[in-house]
Parts: C-alpha cells; structure tokens; sequence
C-alpha cells in the first residue's frame, strides 16, 4: 500500500479544516437562531461570546455573519472535496474564495478588538480555520501546478 503524495495530504487537511469550520459555523448559527443565553464559552471582560454574537456587528443588513459564515464553509467543503481538488476550473475559484475567507476573518476580529471590545472563542476558531484554509489551497494549488510542469516537459 503506498503512502499519499504531499498534495493530496494538503487537500485532505483542506477539506478537514473546511469542515470544523462548517461545524463551528453550524453552531454559532444554532446559537443564534435558538436565542441560547448559555454559550459554551467563559465570560470574562474580554472573553465574551455573547457580547459578539449580539452586538451590532452580529448582522450584515438582516443576515447574521454566523450564517454567512456557515454558507462560506459549506462552500469551501465543497471545493476542498478530493474530486473537487481535479478539478482545473475550480482553481481560481478556491484560491479566490479562500482569500476572501481570509480577509473577512480579519476585519472581523478588528471588529471583535476594537468596536465590541471582546473576544468569541468561537469566532476565533472559525477565523484560525478561514486562515489556515488559505495556507492549505494556497500550498496544494502550488504544489499541484509544480507537479503539472515536468509532466507537460514529459509530454514534448
């Protein structure tokens, strides 16, 4: 039995920080929409998942950033998925959709610093998954098109 390829353990840990992203999602989403008082998370001054999750800055016009974010992971699940990684359509597509991750998880903890003036351990978690999901599509895409270059010399 061979071992799998640096690449293909590269779009695995894809899809697997993809889905703890989803299920973090899912329950901030859970959360929200039961209007639950008793977060799993300590409340302390700075850490308060609650202060986040219904602040102001909880909702993007009427839909709640716990949904959009649920959507976006449920999304890259999808382009992480093995039959998805061979796909050469859907390159520019993960890349794309990875870096927006990435850029919202940032102004969403500016946001948690310095308008709530709190932390969500929760939300925190989902944006180390958006961030190290950037790393990973942009690791395998990199290592699946340097594995494409000598096989098109081959191919001469």
């Amino acid at each position: 039995m061979s071992r799998p390829g640096p690449q293909r353990r590269v779009g695995l840990s894809s899809l697997i920080v993809a889905t703890v992203g989803l299920l973090v999602s899912a329950y901030l989403t859970y959360e929200h929409f039961t209007a639950a008082t008793t977060f799993a998370c300590p409340e302390s001054a700075t850490i308060n998942c609650q202060k986040v999750t219904t602040s102001r800055w909880s909702h993007l016009g009427p839909i709640p950033v716990a949904v959009l974010g649920l959507l976006y992971f449920a999304g890259m699940t999808l382009l992480c998925l093995p039959v998805a990684w061979r796909a050469r359509l859907l390159v520019p597509v993960r890349v794309a959709a990875a870096s927006v991750g990435v850029l919202v998880a940032l102004v969403l903890v500016w946001i948690e610093l310095f308008r709530v003036d709190a932390i969500c351990l929760y939300c925190t978690a989902v944006h180390v998954c958006a961030l190290t999901l950037f790393g990973t599509v942009l690791w395998t895409t990199a290592e699946l098109r340097a594995a494409a270059v000598p096989a098109a010399r081959l191919a001469r």
